[in-house]
């Protein structure tokens, strides 16, 4: 009987030594969380691990242990590597160098036993770490994971990959695809993943169990969201008996706020334009207005949420934010009945029916009214917004 893909999942961690960790660029409160949450428990299983996070960290999950080790980018090796074809002038190369003291240079000289060596049969790179599993944690798509599909494209053909996700735009894009679409935060999953790992020995302790804990808060709005569900409660009060430090969560995430976020959130609230008839509002918030009250573009993270929404008598609220040459669109909704991940769709975008997400190239001078008109125009069809995904 073919395993399952939780199953597949722990029988590749526990065959695998050394593991990347990756999430979502820009990675919010759930995929910082889940990252280091996973790194904590293979420390515990005796792996080697390292956490990769593109774009932008939230420093409010700074206080999560392991925080500061976690890497933007893969580093590259010391190593080069120089590789020649040799279809032209036979296998059997010699090799030697000489030392060119007075330039401080190292020569090195490749004969051919026959022909000809050109400049174009030489390629020199730089070695990558070699990883034998990579885990992608809270992400729907390889292109959320920013530029290193791009970068490190045989990272991803020669590795084997595992996928942990609960959005419901999964593109299943890993060798084995855990998707969990019930599930309210892919920390959530991992208290269960850590569960089978743990082969009757309790992995969860108060760092993990704290690191998990912050995932789930945060993708629920602290247990406010409409994804919210009993299991997530149960897991939630599974965490806090290991150890998570619940309180130190709430203080960090919701309680304090730098003086440039409420800046900035300042700008943002005194910007709110509504659609009476279309039961929406919205605002906006340039590249220029971030760094010109000293915040940064993670710093909008949590308005939508802890203020927009509330708005009365809407429908659902979106902000739309500049972020390196993109527009990003956040939208949530306040009536349960409206789907925003079809309006997200739209633009190629994803996340949840109640909570998705999208980017557009450009800046908002020259996109936002043509997103508004587009996001207008599809509610104003009334039925037909149920059927975007078709």
């Amino acid at each position: 009987m073919e395993l399952s893909p939780k199953a597949q999942a722990v029988e590749l961690i526990r065959n695998s030594n050394q593991i990347l960790i990756l999430g979502h660029s820009d990675p919010d409160g759930d995929s910082v969380g889940s990252s280091l949450a996973m790194k904590l428990a293979l420390d515990k299983l005796g792996k080697q691990s390292e956490v990769v996070l593109m774009g932008s960290l939230p420093e409010n999950c700074a206080f999560l242990p392991g925080f500061a080790n976690i890497k933007q980018g893969l580093s590259a090796s010391n190593d080069l590597v120089i590789t020649i074809d040799t279809r032209n002038t036979g296998e059997e190369l010699r090799l030697g160098h000489k030392k060119i003291a007075e330039t401080h240079q190292v020569v090195i000289v490749v004969s051919p036993p026959k022909g000809s060596l050109l400049t174009d049969d030489v390629t020199i790179t730089r070695s990558r770490p070699k990883y034998d599993l990579v885990i992608i944690l809270d992400c729907a798509t390889l292109e959320r994971l920013g530029d290193l599909p791009q970068t490190q494209p045989d990272l991803f053909f020669e590795t084997p990959t595992v996928s942990l996700d609960h959005h419901a735009s999964n593109s299943y894009f890993a060798k084995v695809n855990w998707v969990d679409m019930t599930a309210t935060s892919t920390s959530e999953m991992l208290v269960s993943l850590f569960e089978a790992l743990g082969k009757g020995e309790n992995l969860l302790d108060e760092d993990i169990a704290t690191a998990l804990l912050t995932g789930l808060i945060t993708d629920t709005g602290s247990f406010q969201n409409q994804s919210t569900t009993p299991k997530s409660l149960t897991v939630a009060a599974q965490l806090v008996a290991a150890g998570a430090r619940q309180q130190e969560i709430i203080d960090k995430i919701f309680r304090t706020k730098p003086l440039s976020t409420l800046k900035l959130w300042g700008k943002i609230l005194s910007r709110i334009e509504e659609n009476t008839e279309l039961s929406f509002a919205w605002s906006a918030v340039t590249a220029e207005d971030i760094t010109s009250v000293g915040a940064k573009p993670t710093d909008t993270s949590g308005l939508i949420d802890e203020l927009l929404k509330t708005a009365e008598g809407m429908k659902f609220v979106f902000l739309l934010s500049e972020r390196d040459g993109q527009i990003h669109g956040t939208l949530r909704a306040v009536d349960s009945a409206t789907q925003v991940l079809k309006l997200a769709k739209l633009f190629e975008g994803g996340g949840h029916q109640n909570a998705a997400a999208f980017s557009v190239e450009g800046t908002l001078e020259q996109k936002q009214e043509e997103i508004v008109k587009k996001i207008s125009a599809a509610v104003a069809e009334g039925p037909t917004l149920m059927d975007l995904n078709h």
